[in-house]
């Protein structure tokens, strides 16, 4: 079993008062961090063609409404105009997908917070 680490404990021996989590997840700062990830995971490969993360190795179809796909593409325009970076819509979906999975898993959520968060995203149960 993976260890702990107890945060209020942390915070008390470097004599901080601890006052949450900070995470940037819009605006103009979650959009440069959405970018710096961009820049730094996005490799041409060796054969050519549109830049792509290495290590993903999995392709799947998701289905997106056509609202969510005109987000996705106006992101991805903002990327490509401020840091001349090729990247498709769908890159950007899978970059946003694993920041909030990997969120989502290190808040250890309850099954009521996975319920509340299923019922704010639309999802039946």
């Amino acid at each position: 079993m993976k260890a702990r680490v107890d945060i209020d404990k942390v915070a008390r021996g470097l004599r901080a008062v601890r006052r949450g989590k900070v995470s940037a997840r819009s605006g103009h700062f979650g959009a440069m961090q959405l970018v710096a990830e961009v820049q730094a995971r996005l490799r041409v490969p060796e054969g050519g063609g549109r830049p792509t993360d290495p290590s993903w190795t999995e392709r799947r179809l998701v289905p997106l409404a056509e609202e969510t796909l005109e987000r996705l593409e106006k992101i991805a325009h903002k990327i490509e105009r401020k840091r001349h970076v090729r990247i498709e819509p769908m890159q950007v979906a899978a970059l946003l997908l694993e920041n909030i999975t990997k969120t989502v898993a290190d808040e250890n959520l309850t099954d009521e917070d996975l319920e509340d968060l299923a019922d704010s995203s639309g999802a039946s149960s």
